[in-house]
């Protein structure tokens, strides 16, 4: 509980003293999560990122950027830091697919937004 506390204190310290540059959200999610929801926000208001930390401060669960039109950029996932799984991102007209093993890539997969495929790699 001790630590939740302090690491509740740091990001509210953190959080007031970058209030005018970066605007972002933390909130423990529920009582006995051990997560911390984040919303990260561009300087125009728009969402930049959403995600999870693990009270540890290690990146976890699917995070999601966005451009600052609002559009996804990308999407990821994190288990306790590391990279996992398959992320995605979208850039213009393709999207990338990229399958991480061991936090290295493993694959790379190349789509038309028609969900045809163009590269494999």
């Amino acid at each position: 509980m001790k630590n939740i506390i302090t690491l509740l204190a740091v990001i509210a310290i953190v959080g007031i003293g970058t209030a005018q540059e970066n605007k972002s959200e933390y909130v423990l999610n529920g009582a006995d999560s051990n997560v911390i929801e984040a919303t990260l926000y561009h300087d125009n208001g728009t969402i930049a990122q959403t995600g999870f930390y693990t009270l540890n401060n290690k990146l976890q669960g699917e995070w999601i950027s966005y451009d600052t039109n609002g559009n996804k950029t990308a999407i990821a996932k994190y288990d306790n830091g590391k990279k996992v799984g398959s992320w995605i991102f979208f850039q213009g007209e393709t999207i990338k697919e990229v399958t991480y093993m061991n936090s290295k890539i493993a694959k790379v997969n190349t789509f038309k937004k028609d969900d045809t495929q163009i590269v494999s790699n």
